[in-house]
């Protein structure tokens, strides 16, 4: 896979299929992965291709995003066919691995996982859900924010994160979906 030549692609890809708020939250989720990646020895490339991607499928009508997202293998839940949204990811790593040919596994996962993350993730996976929060055009993601972020480990800095959300996600008096509690509470309780 010439890896240059498939960012360009998706990167096409995103540019023409989401609207411009989303794309330009993609390049800023993608920038910030790729920086991420080289603080923590990764390749960048990698990074930026995860976040350039993450997004692709976020538009898709219910029905195909729910048909896309099942060739994962992986089975749709009642809940996930009421709240599709939460299938975007899955349904992009899906496209990623079949229109763009994307086969590294860490770049799916970290796809397919972003929107709740997942228990025993890989570092990119971390890396794109942290950056998804926290990207610069988030209100609450401020320089100094993210200086902060950034002096910490990969697993805290994901931990934060994680924590942030969920106590956003019960601030605001969303419904938690349960698989993200699972996570939540495996993190929580100290797994890495």
């Amino acid at each position: 896979m010439n890896l240059q030549k498939t960012i360009s692609k998706i990167e096409k890809y995103a540019q023409k299929h989401e609207k411009k708020s989303r794309y330009e939250h993609s390049k800023r989720v993608a920038a910030m992965c790729a920086e991420l990646c080289t603080l923590f020895g990764m390749d960048s490339q990698l990074g930026y291709l995860a976040g350039i991607g993450h997004d692709i499928c976020k538009n898709l009508p219910d029905k195909k995003m729910i048909k896309t997202a099942e060739k994962d293998g992986e089975g749709i839940t009642d809940y996930e066919k009421k709240q599709t949204y939460l299938l975007h990811g899955r349904a992009a790593s899906v496209k990623m691995n079949r229109k763009f040919k994307v086969k590294n596994k860490d770049v799916l996962q970290a796809v397919s996982v972003h929107v709740f993350a997942g228990i025993g993730i890989c570092d990119l996976a971390k890396i794109l859900f942290i950056c998804d929060k926290a990207e610069p055009g988030r209100p609450f993601s401020t320089d100094e924010y993210r200086a902060k972020l950034f002096k910490l480990s990969l697993n805290d800095m994901f931990i934060t994160i994680l924590k942030e959300s969920h106590d956003y996600m019960i601030r605001k008096g969303y419904e938690i979906y349960p698989e993200s509690l699972k996570v939540y509470d495996y993190y929580m309780g100290g797994n890495k």
